[in-house]
């Protein structure tokens, strides 16, 4: 069985031994080729672009070092490896940023929304304060968002509605456009039983 296919064998062996001394050939004309190119230059430095030096890279890590010690002529082997490993590998094994800021932590908003809830009287700047002694950098607006995401209105809102102020204290806070009757009758207006006139 195996003399049937000795025939096939050489003949494959053959082809084989052609095609590999063709490849040979066509390396070395490459070779020269670049060689004869780079003489043009004559000591002026070659300039090549991130995508060109992308595509070199790409095609040199497959060859490997030692086939690049023979083949590469532009430039050196550890120079192709470093440029694989800036172009290539590192856009594949680093965390890419995402846009925008990052977020605070879910400590930090869980702590806001306690000191917003227990504290109905402190405001934005009063919690901020706060969070600060106790090593937390919030900005204002941050405290705001974080609250509004809540569904928890703003000091003196909760105040009003809550009845704890009294109108003196917020008074220069609410709109021109409030009654003064709101703004100094405060508790009055608020109530239940009291009659507008």
């Amino acid at each position: 069985m195996t003399a049937d296919y000795y025939p096939l064998q050489v003949l494959l062996l053959a082809c084989s031994g052609w095609v590999n001394r063709e490849q040979q050939r066509t390396i070395e004309y490459l070779v020269e080729e670049n060689r004869v190119l780079k003489e043009q230059f004559k000591g002026r430095k070659l300039r090549i672009t991130d995508d060109q030096r992308r595509r070199l890279a790409a095609k040199g890590k497959q060859l490997g070092r030692r086939l690049l010690n023979r083949v590469a002529t532009i430039v050196t082997p550890d120079t192709i490896m470093r440029w694989h490993r800036r172009l290539i590998a590192f856009k594949w094994t680093h965390e890419t940023p995402t846009p925008g800021r990052r977020g605070i932590m879910r400590a930090i908003r869980e702590l806001i929304v306690r000191m917003a809830l227990e504290n109905s009287t402190w405001g934005y700047t009063r919690i901020q304060g706060e969070l600060k002694d106790v090593g937390h950098h919030v900005g204002r607006g941050t405290i705001a968002r974080t609250l509004k995401d809540n569904g928890i209105k703003p000091a003196p809102e909760i105040a009003l509605l809550r009845g704890r102020l009294s109108s003196g204290r917020i008074g220069a806070r609410l709109p021109r456009r409030t009654s003064s009757r709101l703004k100094f009758g405060l508790r009055g207006a608020w109530s239940p039983t009291t009659r507008s006139s």
